[in-house]
């Protein structure tokens, strides 16, 4: 079982110190998502087609713009870094795949074990209609998430021919094939290859903030499609935090959020059980840049460090 970590007090000269390495490596992420989503569109063929119908709500025309998260974490943990003149990258931190991963490594209700991986029609770029023997669409704001995946070790190069398994909670905070009422879905999942340029592109749905929980996305990073067929192959298991001011815009403005606003109020990055103890510069690292509004729905994009 996860535990609640509390959160760590620094002297200020770390606290400064950290806050200013966040900050840049928040710029550094804010100019390779521009490059991301400039190429998005040649990017989504390259990475598998998708099915499913836009079931984006379309309650509020409110406004934001590419934003990050403001809040940070407090732990003196250090991350591997590499920088060169094409810029600098960190390895992403291990998190807990949690208790809804669907790779092979856990069962459901004593059911047996699942694992989504093995199933025909896992990889696919639009994850938000379950897919093969099973019907059904997560209702909720689109959200289009571009991954660019590079080499930690290698001047922060993309790495071409890997595979990334996404998965994150539906805007109830259920989780498909696990939670009660959508054990027969599985949507919200799906798997692709990164291109040339490291990249794929996830069309999804903004996910909720549930009790104790920071709004989050699960991912893996497995060496090929191939090797993702269970979790004993994965290189990676990480989770991306989503930033404050656009969960607020959602959570606020678009139908079928409303729990989700008490549920942010009442947790922070620090009190959260998973990034609760990461740096600053790791939280940065983690947080998807964001651009778009609750009407037409939002892009995001981001990077993940592999020490390849």
């Amino acid at each position: 079982m996860e535990t609640l970590h509390e959160p760590h007090e620094h002297d200020l000269g770390l606290r400064h110190d950290m806050q200013v390495m966040a900050q840049r490596l928040m710029e550094r992420r804010r100019m390779l998502g521009l490059l991301a989503s400039g190429g998005a569109a040649l990017v989504l063929p390259s990475c598998g087609g998708g099915g499913g119908n836009d079931s984006s709500d379309t309650s509020s025309s409110t406004t934001d713009s590419t934003s990050s998260s403001s809040s940070s974490s407090s732990s003196s943990s250090s991350s591997s870094s590499s920088s060169s003149t094409s810029g600098t990258c960190i390895v992403d931190p291990t998190e807990t795949a949690g208790p809804y991963p669907g790779d092979g490594s856990n069962s459901v209700s004593g059911s047996g074990v699942v694992n989504v991986l093995t199933q025909s029609g896992v990889v696919r770029s639009d994850i938000r209609s379950s897919f093969g023997s099973l019907s059904g669409t997560a209702q909720g704001l689109q959200l289009t998430l571009t991954i660019t995946l590079v080499d930690v070790n290698n001047s922060c190069e993309p790495l071409e021919g890997y595979a990334i398994y996404l998965w994150h909670c539906t805007r109830d905070g259920t989780y498909s094939l696990y939670s009660s009422g959508v054990q027969n879905q599985n949507y919200l999942r799906g798997v692709q290859a990164t291109d040339a340029n490291g990249q794929c592109t996830f069309v999804t749905i903004f996910p909720a903030c549930y009790s104790g929980r920071w709004p989050h996305i699960h991912f893996e990073v497995y060496k090929s499609i191939n090797s993702a067929s269970s979790y004993t192959n994965k290189l990676l298991t990480s989770q991306m935090a989503l930033p404050k001011d656009v969960c607020t815009t959602v959570y606020n403005n678009v139908s079928g959020y409303s729990a989700s606003v008490s549920n942010l109020s009442n947790v922070t990055l620090d009190s959260d059980n998973v990034f609760g103890d990461n740096t600053d510069a790791q939280i940065a690292w983690q947080t998807p840049t964001f651009s778009g509004n609750t009407t037409s729905g939002y892009t995001a994009t981001i990077s993940v460090g592999l020490a390849a």
